[in-house]
């Protein structure tokens, strides 16, 4: 194997999956965190593992631990062809392997991010609160939802660490696929004799 037909971005971006992955299932890393009031409800959302509690009680629901699932399946897969492809990216199948990997991290964060939008958006629709993505504020509920009575709550949301390093994964997953030009140029199919 010559390291100069290594594809390097595909071997760091399938990496760096690996490492998003175990941190966001091991270790339960958040991408996105809500938090309502002082423990009143939380929520701790990633592709691959969300978690929401009210009152410190935990609330599952099946359709969400369900997308989880297909999501993390979905990123194991893509990075053990992303690893796969960039150690022989000159192979008859490895072209095959990248155009499977490489839009999978990409595609997750749109989703992920898209979801949001829909939530935050949804939450001011049917309940009358808004709040922002990123940061903090105070909501007053209104007298409708708290039996007469204004109430003021803090909100606070915040992106974390981790769903920075699912960007930098998807970057680097695109850069191996525009540097695969590179490395595995096309060739022009033989003429028969």
């Amino acid at each position: 194997m010559k390291l100069n037909r290594i594809n390097w971005f595909g071997l760091a971006g399938g990496l760096t999956v690996v490492v998003l992955v175990f941190a966001s299932v091991a270790f339960a890393y958040p991408w996105w965190q809500l938090e309502v009031g002082e423990g009143f409800f939380e929520a701790h959302t990633s592709p691959m593992n969300t978690n929401f509690s009210l009152l410190g009680n935990m609330l599952t629901i099946p359709l969400i631990y369900f997308l989880n699932l297909t999501c993390l399946l979905s990123l194991i897969a893509s990075a053990v062809a992303m690893l796969f492809y960039s150690v022989l990216p000159t192979k008859s199948y490895s072209k095959d392997l990248l155009g499977f990997a490489y839009k999978k991290p990409l595609v997750t964060l749109l989703v992920f991010v898209i979801g949001l939008l829909i939530v935050t958006y949804a939450a001011g629709l049917l309940f009358q609160i808004s709040f922002p993505m990123v940061g903090s504020t105070t909501v007053r509920l209104p007298a409708s939802m708290s039996g007469g009575t204004e109430i003021n709550v803090p909100i606070v949301t915040s992106f974390t660490w981790i769903f920075w390093l699912a960007v930098v994964a998807a970057a680097l997953c695109i850069a191996a696929r525009l540097y695969h030009k590179r490395i595995a140029p096309t060739q022009p199919p033989t003429q028969p004799n």
